[in-house]
């Protein structure tokens, strides 16, 4: 045995010296084997008032939320207002977007699965409306499953703005409910994309970055 070797494994027992004998030696969970685990998998709240909490949790990511009626004409009047006030002119949309959706003074740029849109054009555009799968209250998250009316993962993550209609009927209060809602697209191979407000990272000095990872502005219209 090498002198390293023999100084790490020195160094391991020492530092878990005072580990009572009987302690095992992997995590299982608050209860023994078998037992539930110890995590909240719903929220003791009503549903407008689980709706209510994922509006506030998006708006604390930095996100726009605009609340509107369920029918596709006010869902359409909630983009218009978007688009005007982002001077979008244009939207990329995925091929089975509903129709309705997309107000009449705003040209759609249409992504065909059999001949997709480049990156270039993708880049070039002033942003994408999207349906979504599920939403999470608790954590603000909108999760996209490649589901109808969605597109995939590029049309939603390399232009600078994304309009995200989320129906308040797929709000969900937490994260297991959301899985749950979930599995079956997984169990699909489909990719599954999670966003918690527009992307964002920080450097060492905390200076704040938006657009990195995906689009800079998120706009969320929940609808119902």
């Amino acid at each position: 045995m090498s002198a390293a070797r023999q100084e790490i494994l020195a160094r391991i027992a020492a530092a878990t010296g005072d580990v009572p004998a009987g302690e095992p030696d992997r995590w299982t969970g608050p209860g023994g084997p078998g037992a539930a685990d110890d995590y909240e998998r719903s929220l003791d709240l009503a549903p407008d008032a689980i709706v209510e909490r994922f509006a506030q949790r998006v708006a604390d990511y930095r996100a726009t939320v605009l609340r509107c009626g369920p029918r596709d004409e006010a869902i359409a009047t909630a983009v218009q207002d978007v688009c005007t006030d982002q001077a979008a002119a244009s939207l990329l949309v995925p091929h089975d977007l509903p129709a309705g959706w997309l107000p009449a003074a705003v040209a759609p740029l249409r992504d065909d699965p059999v001949d997709p849109l480049d990156v270039a054009a993708l880049d070039a555009a002033p942003g994408v409306l999207t349906a979504s799968a599920v939403a999470i209250a608790e954590t603000g998250t909108v999760a996209l499953d490649g589901g109808p009316g969605q597109g995939r993962r590029a049309l939603t993550l390399v232009p600078d703005l994304h309009v995200c209609v989320v129906r308040a009927s797929d709000v969900v209060g937490t994260v297991p409910e959301a899985i749950a809602a979930l599995a079956p697209a997984a169990a699909e191979g489909r990719p599954i994309t999670l966003v918690s407000g527009p992307s964002a990272t920080s450097d060492i000095e905390l200076n704040r970055v938006e657009g990195v990872h995906g689009p800079r502005r998120l706009v969320v219209v929940l609808a119902g």
